[in-house]
């Protein structure tokens, strides 16, 4: 660690490595916290946010006091938050969307009408405000539908590259409240709905043939539900009891890929902007994933294990917004505090009336699309473990829903996240 006095402040910089292991340090920090406090598992909010928070609110009030200001090395960041992305891509499987039929289809449509919609709005709201439109779309679908990990990777492209003020800050405060609220409004809502439309639950089916028919209609999605599976999509029963184990050599395989996805990605960045073509590193890089993962399926030459995927997207999404929150500028929030509260009231109501005509209504009027919209509620201002606990609630109380746990997970886990990356990065090159 190195200090320095800058505009008469002292001021320390962490630098790349010490800033890893100090959000190593703080994620776990957080993880222990949010094993003490209930409020926090009840809400979804992740370890990353507390920890990072931690650090980002001692900062705020040593700067804010003239005591201290702390400056972070972001090289590594940058190198987690790319790996990140290169994760998303290598689940975006042809095999898993053309397994699901056209209701995970449907489902993604209305999600990616969503955020257009959320999109749309945060712009319209930045310029009521006379604020730069890009930070609309960072309290659009880049915070909501996105959450903390989008949040905190965009807000920092955002920064760097678009010169968007306070991306990251505002980014990862509207993702927290979204979390919040999503936990807040998914159960009300499918109670609301189940009330007023007089939906017919599992529970409240009293005969014999009710049961039959729930059954018949189950088995439906058996098939799928088993791919879903294996794919690692949805849990299996032994996955909930026994911790996943993975050899040495096979997350090295894994790791493998992913590493030449991320150097093709910056190979083809590279000539893309040669040729005069502007595009983000971490969607050509995801884009490259996408190729190689659906090659490996097409071809057998080679295999990818999505839950080893999903171990290091884990990782390297845990690290990185641990190390993104840890180093935001709380004090740039006072400025810009109406207009962010504006901007989140607005998405609620548009995730709210979404969720109903469009989810409810559209996909079945029924007690399957009622826990949907649940779902729904969760990720479009949160995250997927928002979603989980609102349907889990709900489902709870009024009987289980096979097809809303199958078609959300699967949506919600990387099919949003990689559409909802390219829309971010359509809206950003528009209003840049």
């Amino acid at each position: 660690m190195e200090t320095e006095v800058i505009n008469g402040l002292l001021t320390l910089k962490i630098n790349m490595v010490q800033a890893v292991a100090l959000g190593v340090i703080m994620y776990y920090f957080g993880a222990f916290i949010r094993s003490k406090i209930r409020f926090f598992v009840k809400l979804s909010i992740p370890a990353s946010a507390i920890g990072g928070l931690t650090i980002a609110i001692v900062a705020a009030v040593l700067q804010y006091n003239h005591i201290l200001s702390v400056q972070f090395d972001s090289t590594l960041q940058n190198l987690l938050m790319i790996m990140f992305f290169c994760t998303i891509g290598m689940n975006a499987s042809y095999k898993l969307l053309m397994n699901g039929g056209l209701m995970i289809v449907a489902f993604l449509s209305v999600c990616s009408f969503l955020v257009v919609l959320q999109n749309t709005a945060g712009v319209c709201i930045a310029k009521i405000f006379n604020l730069n439109p890009l930070l609309g779309i960072v309290g659009g679908s880049m915070s909501m539908t996105g959450g903390l990990g989008t949040a905190g990777t965009f807000g920092s492209f955002f920064e760097n590259t678009l010169g968007v003020n306070s991306a990251a800050t505002v980014g990862v405060a509207c993702a927290t409240f979204g979390m919040v609220a999503g936990s807040g409004v998914g159960g009300p809502l499918a109670e609301w709905i189940i009330k007023r439309h007089k939906v017919i639950t599992p529970h409240a089916e009293l005969n014999d043939q009710a049961e039959i028919d729930t059954e018949a209609q189950s088995s439906e999605y058996e098939e799928v539900g088993d791919f879903a599976q294996e794919e690692g999509v949805i849990p299996t029963p032994s996955d909930e009891e026994e911790e996943d184990v993975v050899s040495g050599p096979h997350l090295m395989r894994n790791l493998a890929w992913l590493l030449i996805a991320m150097g093709a990605g910056s190979v083809l960045s590279f000539y893309f902007g040669k040729a005069g073509i502007v595009l983000p590193s971490y969607l050509v890089t995801m884009i490259a994933a996408v190729v190689i993962r659906n090659i490996g399926d097409a071809t057998k030459i080679f295999e990818l294990d999505t839950k080893t995927v999903g171990m290091i997207s884990d990782v390297s999404l845990a690290i990185f917004v641990t190390m993104a929150i840890s180093s935001l500028k709380l004090c740039h929030l006072m400025d810009l505090a109406l207009p962010i509260i504006v901007m989140l009231v607005i998405q609620i109501i548009l995730v709210l009336l979404v969720a109903y005509f469009f989810v409810y209504k559209l996909l079945g009027k029924n007690y399957n699309s009622t826990v949907m919209a649940a779902g729904f509620a969760g990720f479009g201002l949160g995250a997927m473990p928002n979603a989980l606990s609102n349907m889990q609630a709900v489902t709870k109380e009024h009987g289980y829903s096979m097809k809303a746990f199958l078609v959300v997970p699967i949506v919600g886990c990387f099919l949003v996240d990689f559409t909802n990356a390219i829309l971010i990065t359509f809206f950003a090159n528009i209003f840049r």
